[in-house]
C-alpha cells in the first residue's frame, strides 16, 4: 500500500511520512497515525496525517511491522 488512498489509512497504523520541510531531501519519518487530515478519498502525493508525536506529513507507505527494524518518533526510515 502506498498511502494514496484514505481507506487504507486509520488511526493507530504505523506509517512512513514525508514532512513538508523534508520534501526537497525526501527524508522519511516513521510514526503512528493519530489523525487523518486529508478529507479526499485519495491524493496523488499521499494522504496527509498527524502522527501521535504531533508531526504532520504525507503518507508515503504503510510501514511493515517487523520487530527491531522500525523505530517510532522521528526515526529516519531511508
Amino acid at each position: 500500500m502506498n498511502g494514496q488512498e484514505r481507506k487504507d489509512i486509520r488511526p493507530g497504523l504505523r506509517v512512513v511520512i514525508v514532512r513538508k520541510q523534508d520534501q526537497r531531501t525526501g527524508k522519511r519519518t516513521v510514526g503512528v497515525v493519530k489523525d487523518i487530515l486529508t478529507s479526499a478519498a485519495q491524493h496523488t502525493r499521499g494522504i496527509k496525517v498527524r502522527l501521535e508525536d504531533g508531526q504532520i506529513g504525507r503518507v508515503q507507505e504503510i510501514a511493515p511491522v517487523v520487530a527491531g527494524q522500525i523505530h517510532e518518533g522521528g526515526a529516519d526510515a531511508a
